[in-house]
């Protein structure tokens, strides 16, 4: 159950983030097949190995576990900075345009 979670969630990232899993593996300083064995569930990363994995992807372990498949933890952060730098009235109305879109659903 796990290990089905983990892969699928670091496979998600990463192919969001448009990476290989051996860029991924050399950047936080692994083995270059360390990715591909977590991806095919030959491994588990270690506590380290997960906050070096959620480092590099510059999310929190919350966020990383908070994955259902449907949220893009790299798409809502930039869409909070991005919010950071509007006013009140125009954050109201993107609000109220996210909030039309989520009740079409």
């Amino acid at each position: 159950m796990y290990e089905d979670f983990v892969s699928q969630r670091i496979r998600q990232l990463r192919k969001q983030k448009k990476i290989s899993a051996r860029e991924m593996s050399l950047a936080i300083g692994q083995n270059v097949n360390y990715i591909n064995r977590i991806e095919h569930k030959y491994n588990l990363p270690s506590l380290q190995g997960l906050f070096y994995i959620c480092e590099y992807f510059n999310i929190s372990p919350k966020e990383f576990f908070d994955g259902t498949g449907k949220n893009n933890p790299l798409k809502l952060q930039e869409a909070v900075q991005v919010l950071a730098s509007l006013e009140d009235e125009e954050i109201s109305l993107i609000i109220e345009v996210a909030k039309a879109i989520q009740n079409k659903k």
